[in-house]
């Protein structure tokens, strides 16, 4: 399952099943689950943790040493779950010790080519992440998001689950969930409420997400204002939680 022109560490620890395609390398620390499989020209360095039947394609770079000055080289790490599929020339990198020290990507993702993922990004489970998009370090990405083409995200930027972002988009505050944006520089366009409707969410509470949208939008309130008034919304929908969550610890404002 190892192309003899394959280098892998002797310490590297590769489970069963496991494909290596020809000229990858795959460094001493690294650690790959059952079924993954791993393109040709790819490279695996660092403390970097990938799960089972991932599938890795051609000329990625995942597990480097973080573009961050301050990096000392610490033993900080990337850590991939479950059920991944990267396609060619991604980067993915180590985290840093200004942070939590780990670059975290959770499982059953689609991410397309060419897209980065800085050191100490914690991206959830189900996102879509579509040709060269590109997270800045510290960025938080919830489940289910999906991110439009060429999208760039400003450092420290959290993204809400299931918000999305249009093509080109430059996102430099806060996306709340369920929110669309787009544009350069951002603006938010309503709610996904296709994106709802394929994951089950009721017409019910596709509703009440828009009009909390409408009173976080449209109603004229101020932001504390709109956030009690949403709070007060939760009990009849109990998805609203998770937009309560988000806006309370919204800390660079949010997309307008």
């Amino acid at each position: 399952m190892i192309h003899e022109t394959a280098i892998v560490h002797p310490n590297a620890k590769l489970a069963e099943h496991v494909s290596v395609g020809a000229y990858s390398i795959i460094g001493e620390h690294v650690e790959i689950g059952e079924g993954t499989v791993i393109g040709p020209h790819v490279v695996i360095e660092g403390h970097t943790r990938i799960g089972i039947h991932n599938r890795i394609f051609q000329f990625c770079s995942l597990g480097e040493i973080p573009q961050d000055k301050k990096y000392a080289n610490e033993p900080t790490r990337l850590e991939i779950g479950d059920h991944n599929t990267i396609r060619e020339f991604c980067t993915f990198n180590i985290g840093t010790v200004q942070d939590v020290g780990v670059t975290r990507i959770g499982s059953h993702n689609w991410i397309m080519a060419y897209v980065h993922i800085a050191h100490d990004c914690q991206v959830g489970s189900h996102t879509i992440m579509a040709n060269g998009a590109t997270l800045g370090g510290h960025v938080h990405v919830g489940d289910w998001a999906f991110l439009g083409g060429l999208s760039g995200v400003h450092q420290f930027v959290r993204i809400g689950a299931h918000a999305m972002t249009g093509f080109q988009t430059r996102l430099a505050q806060d996306l709340p969930p369920f929110v669309t944006a787009a544009g350069n520089p951002a603006s938010a366009h309503g709610i996904n409420s296709e994106g709802l409707k394929r994951r089950g969410f009721s017409n019910e509470s596709i509703m009440a997400i828009r009009r909390a949208y409408k009173t976080l939008y449209k109603s004229g309130l101020a932001f504390e204002e709109a956030k009690q008034a949403i709070g007060s919304q939760v009990a009849e929908c109990p998805d609203l939680r998770l937009l309560m969550d988000f806006l309370a610890v919204a800390t660079r404002g949010i997309t307008r």
